[in-house]
């Protein structure tokens, strides 16, 4: 199967309705990568940094980006990257279309002086024009003079000739489209309904209708099932109902969708928490894939760095297979837990669809009864979302959570079905854990065959190198060659302690709900201050499905998770040098009120007895790390010092963190013989991850 190289008319359509949450940040910078590839960068007073990619090129797509997968800025900016600075920064960010059903984005922003619009044209040649309030295009990648249509600078800009919207048409206008093809199903659905190919068979597929089936031989019913199917999606789409994909064959990543395909179930797939974010990591593996491809051509040793790159993909695909089987799980036995938590109502609301049936009443009616009613007010009636004759099925919605019922059971058979798929996927898991087992050892016998080889090749001379690379003085060489990573906590704020145990944290409410959820396990500690803001802080016994066992953490290690827990928290942010954390074992975190309180998003209740430690001093350290790899690292003062090459201590101060993290890579640049160095790897962005909120000032 041919990797993926542009998204589709439905992927924009459910990109579109997430990226509309960034509403409201500002922008920062514009960059041009190439001719190509645009990026904004803004700032979101919720999310913080958000990266906005556009590439129009033979990749084609549009989507915001985590942080860690994004470039390093270019260099001198070209005059299309200078024009969109002069009139975006400082701009809001006010929203995201798409035109038509058409492969066209249009992103608007504001400002007191002027307004912009940026069209991203993701089709044919493809081009960005960015428009004024008027609608005239003040530059634009490429320049196109057609017949048809003109994109020029003090031109009008001119959109391509509509087309028909698949998700936007009336049953009869269907029919009609449909009957005025000579050709099958699959291929008019493709090319007159513009579902392209496979969205087309996966059409056919949800609707039962066999691909081949010739237009004359095709029914009303035919008809009636294949637009039911597409309104289907298109709830799904409209409502953001979605479950993203990332599918790979062969190890290789090939297609991104914003849920699951028939036409895709034979192919490995890894779910993802939004679909921005799984297209973001599509277009990351797959540049990285081919970079690899290019770098392994040329290794010394390919028969060891291809198959270590190999069994590395499938670590991480079957850890990610392992992490989704545990979500999953856990998400059919909160929902079988809804059910009898709202026992009463899920009752009511089987109770009068079975009892309508058994009288005899259409199914459309039934509907039609239960959107009346919540229009009254009837609170069972409210939950309802969806009612599915054709399945037998209602949807209700529990505290945001949708669920559907088999409407023939009852609440017991429901969420006992519930629990029975629960009980499937955690077989899944355990199958899925010893595959990852078995290629975690052929990992470490490749690695000792190739550090075999090597010792026979270079001998004596290996140890004399590692004597030598222990006293190399980083800050006077000329040329520091770059070790990359991209480690899964990355995303978190995170440092390794003294005794290099990994501790972790939440950036905001999102991420200490997931570190609770997907990330704690039994023998982890749970660092919090009593100051309100603070990150949920997790120190890790293990790596996420490594087998753990109890761990006598030294009191060293405890004291830095504990000083990373104040230093991240309130209690710098306020200018206090000094705070109070305290520590529980993770069956003491509880998402569970008491009686008569009420938990925010990213709280937790406490139950039992805390271990205090007091009087933390506030002090980060931020360094740049040389070996094992090239990187900005921060934290307590203690495990980062010996790691890196140089440092600074920081304490609560009057410095913002964007000013700080300016200061420090000035200062760090300063230091280091290679200035180049310090921007491939240390730019202010990436060091400003690693500081604490509020002011800062630098300690001599």
């Amino acid at each position: 199967m041919e990797q993926k190289q542009e998204l589709s008319s439905i992927d924009l359509r459910a990109l579109v309705t997430e990226t509309r949450r960034y509403t409201g940040a500002k922008v920062d910078k514009a960059y041009l990568y190439g001719d190509d590839l645009l990026r904004l960068k803004l700032r979101d007073f919720d999310r913080g940094r958000v990266e906005l990619m556009i590439e129009v090129g033979d990749v084609k797509r549009a989507h915001v980006a985590d942080p860690e997968h994004v470039g390093a800025a270019p260099g001198r900016p070209p005059n299309f990257a200078k024009m969109l600075r002069n009139r975006l920064s400082g701009a809001d960010f006010v929203g995201v279309e798409q035109y038509e059903f058409d492969r066209i984005l249009t992103f608007d922003f504001e400002r007191e002086d002027q307004n912009t619009r940026i069209v991203a044209e993701l089709f044919g040649q493809g081009n960005i024009a960015v428009l004024d309030e008027s609608g005239e295009v003040v530059q634009s990648l490429e320049t196109v003079r057609l017949k048809s249509r003109t994109v020029a600078p003090g031109a009008q800009y001119e959109y391509p000739g509509t087309r028909l919207n698949p998700l936007d048409i009336s049953f009869d206008a269907f029919c009609r489209r449909m009957n005025e093809s000579d050709t099958d199903v699959v291929r008019t659905l493709a090319t007159q309904l513009n579902l392209g190919g496979l969205y087309a068979e996966e059409v056919c597929s949800r609707a039962g209708v066999e691909k081949t089936i010739d237009i004359a031989e095709a029914t009303e019913e035919h008809y009636r099932a294949l637009y039911d199917a597409i309104a289907r999606l298109d709830e799904r789409l409209h409502s953001g109902d979605l479950d993203p994909r990332v599918y790979e064959e062969d190890d290789s990543v090939v297609d991104v969708t914003p849920f699951p395909l028939v036409e895709h179930e034979d192919l490995h797939s890894e779910g993802y928490d939004s679909f921005t974010a799984a297209v973001d990591d599509y277009f990351y593996r797959l540049e990285r894939t081919e970079e690899e491809e290019v770098e392994e051509a040329g290794t010394s040793e390919p028969e060891f760095e291809e198959e270590i790159a190999k069994q590395q993909r499938i670590v991480e695909q079957q850890e990610g297979a392992i992490e989704g089987f545990e979500e999953q799980a856990e998400q059919e036995r909160e929902r079988a837990e809804l059910l009898y938590a709202n026992y009463d109502l899920v009752d009511e609301v089987l109770t009068t669809i079975q009892d309508a049936r058994e009288a005899g009443v259409p199914w459309d009616e039934i509907e039609e009864t239960l959107e009346a009613g919540a229009e009254e007010g009837i609170e069972a009636a409210e939950a309802v979302r969806n009612v599915d004759g054709s399945e037998g099925t209602v949807t209700v919605e529990l505290d945001d959570t949708r669920i559907e019922l088999d409407a023939t059971a009852g609440v017991e058979v429901n969420a006992d079905q519930l629990y029975q798929e629960a009980k499937r996927v955690e077989e899944k898991k355990e199958g899925a854990k010893e595959a990852l087992e078995e290629t975690r050892a052929e990992l470490e016998a490749i690695k000792q065959r190739r550090e075999e080889w090597e010792a026979e090749d270079e001998g004596e001379a290996e140890e004399e190198a590692e004597g030598e690379f222990e006293e190399v003085d980083w800050l006077s060489r000329s040329s520091i060659p770059i070790r990359s990573t991209d480690n899964w906590y990355e995303r978190f704020r995170w440092f390794r302690t003294s005794d290099d145990y990994l501790v972790i944290g939440g950036r905001n409410a999102d991420q200490n709900e997931e570190l609770v959820k997907k990330y704690m396990d039994k023998h982890d500690r749970f660092f919090h201050t009593d100051a309100h803001g603070g990150p949920v802080t997790i120190l890790k016994a293990a790596g996420p499905s490594e087998s753990a066992e109890a761990v006598d953490f030294s009191e060293e290690t405890l004291r830095e998770a504990a000083q990373f827990a104040v230093a991240y928290s309130s209690v710098w942010k306020d200018g206090r040098g000094a705070g109070d954390a305290y520590m529980v074992d993770p069956d003491q975190v509880s998402k569970t009120p008491e009686s008569g309180e009420y938990l925010e998003k990213g709280g937790f209740a406490i139950r039992g007895d805390r271990t205090y430690f007091e009087d933390v001093p506030c002090r980060v350290t931020i360094g740049i790390q040389c070996e094992p790899v090239t990187r900005p690292i921060g934290g307590p003062p203690s495990a980062i010092v010996d790691r890196v090459a140089t440092h600074v201590e920081l304490e609560p101060g009057m410095y913002a963190q964007n000013d700080m993290a300016t200061k420090l890579y000035r200062e760090f640049k300063e230091r280091f013989a290679d200035e180049s160095f310090v921007r491939k790897v240390a730019s202010a962005d990436l060091i400003q991850e690693f500081l604490p909120p509020g002011g800062s000032e630098m300690l001599d």
